[in-house]
C-alpha cells in the first residue's frame, strides 16, 4: 500500500465503514503516521468530501452523519438516458423476476444531486407513451444472464425447461442468442435432445448449468430473423396469402414482422399470414393505404364485407337525426 493514492481510497473505504476512527487507529491500518493522514483527509475534503474531526485525547475522525458515497457519478446527459431506459424497459415489459427498474431507478435518485434529482424525478411522473405497456413475462435474473454470457462465449449449457403443456425435460442446448420480443424473453439455439434447431421461452427455464464443451454458430445466423419467422409460422386456424399493390419498404413497416412474411412481386408484395380470427386480418387489411388482392381463404372476403357493413352502418348512424 506504498502509492498515496491507494491510502486515500482505503482511507474513504475505513470513514465509510465505521462510525469513527482516530487518528492512530487510521495510522496503524494505513501503515503510516499521524500526520500523512490529516493530510489524507486534507485531500478528501478537497474532493467535496465532508469528513468530521473530533478534537481533544479521544478524538477521531467519521463522515458526516447521514453521508453515503454515490456508486457512480453521472452527467446530465448520462443520468437522463439510464432513467429513460428504464422507464422504457418497464414500458416494454423487459423487466426480470425482481422489481430490479423500481430499485435502480430509487438507488439513483438517492445519489444524485439535488438540482438534478428534481427535473428526472418530474420526467419519470410527467412522462406518457402513445403505445400501451406491454405485460411481460419476466424470466429470473440468474438465468437470463447466464444465457447471454454462454451465447456470447459459445458454450453449450444445461437447462431445466417446462414446456407450454407443463412438461418437464432437461436438455443440452447451444445458445445461438437471446431475442427480446413483444413482452417475452426468447433464447433461439441447437437443442441436443431433439438434434434440431429451437426457441425457447426463458421465462419458463428454471435454471441454466455451465458445460464443457464450446460450439460454433453457423455462419451469418440471425437469432431476430429466426424467432420472428418461428413465431409467424405458429399454429393458427387460417392460412392467409394476399397481395398488397404498394411498395415492399413502406408495407414492411405497417405490418408486425411476427405475424407476416413478404415477399416482393411485380404486381406487388405477396403477403403470407395465419389468424387465427378473419375479423383481425380484415381490420388489419382495411387499415392499409393500398389496395390488395386477396387469393385466399374465400372466408376472408366476407370478413371484409361484414366489416364494410359495420362501418357503413356506423356512418350512417345518426344521419335520420339532422334536420332535412
Amino acid at each position: 500500500m506504498s502509492h498515496p493514492l491507494t491510502r486515500v481510497l482505503t482511507l474513504l473505504e475505513l470513514l465509510q465503514s465505521h462510525a469513527r476512527l482516530t487518528g492512530a487507529e487510521l495510522a496503524d491500518r494505513l501503515d503510516t503516521d499521524i500526520r500523512t493522514v490529516r493530510r489524507y483527509i486534507a485531500h478528501l475534503r478537497e474532493l467535496g468530501i465532508p469528513v468530521e474531526a473530533e478534537r481533544g485525547r479521544h478524538g477521531g475522525y467519521r463522515l458526516a452523519r447521514g453521508y453515503r458515497m454515490p456508486p457512480l457519478v453521472l452527467t446530465n446527459d448520462e443520468a437522463l438516458a439510464v432513467v429513460l431506459g428504464l422507464l422504457a424497459a418497464e414500458r416494454l415489459g423487459m423487466g426480470t423476476a425482481a422489481p430490479a427498474s423500481a430499485g435502480a431507478l430509487a438507488k439513483i435518485e438517492r445519489v444524485l444531486p439535488h438540482a438534478l434529482r428534481e427535473p428526472l424525478a418530474a420526467m419519470r411522473e410527467t412522462l406518457s407513451f402513445t403505445a400501451n405497456a406491454v405485460i411481460g413475462q419476466a424470466p429470473g435474473t440468474s438465468v437470463l444472464l447466464a444465457l447471454a454470457h454462454a451465447s456470447r462465449t459459445r458454450t453449450t449449457v444445461g437447462i431445466s425447461h417446462q414446456s407450454w403443456r407443463q412438461e418437464h425435460t432437461e436438455r443440452d442446448i447451444d445458445p445461438y442468442g437471446v431475442v427480446f420480443h413483444t413482452g417475452r424473453w426468447y433464447v433461439v439455439g441447437h437443442d441436443h435432445l431433439r438434434d434440431s434447431l429451437r426457441t425457447f421461452r426463458i421465462d419458463r427455464i428454471a435454471s441454466v448449468t455451465s458445460r464443457a464443451d464450446s460450439f460454433t454458430a453457423p455462419v451469418g445466423f440471425n437469432p431476430v430473423a429466426h424467432l420472428t419467422s418461428t413465431l409467424a409460422q405458429g399454429p393458427y386456424r387460417w392460412q392467409v396469402e394476399v397481395t398488397i399493390h404498394g411498395p415492399l419498404d413502406e408495407i414492411a413497416r405497417r405490418l408486425p414482422r411476427s405475424a407476416v412474411t413478404l415477399t416482393a412481386q411485380p404486381t406487388g408484395v405477396l403477403m403470407h399470414a395465419r389468424a387465427e380470427r378473419l375479423d383481425g386480418m380484415a381490420h388489419m387489411l382495411a387499415s392499409l393505404e393500398w389496395p390488395f388482392t386477396i387469393h385466399h381463404p374465400d372466408e376472408l372476403r366476407q370478413a371484409l364485407k361484414d366489416l364494410a357493413a359495420q362501418l357503413t352502418a356506423a356512418a350512417q348512424r345518426g344521419l335520420e337525426e339532422l334536420p332535412q
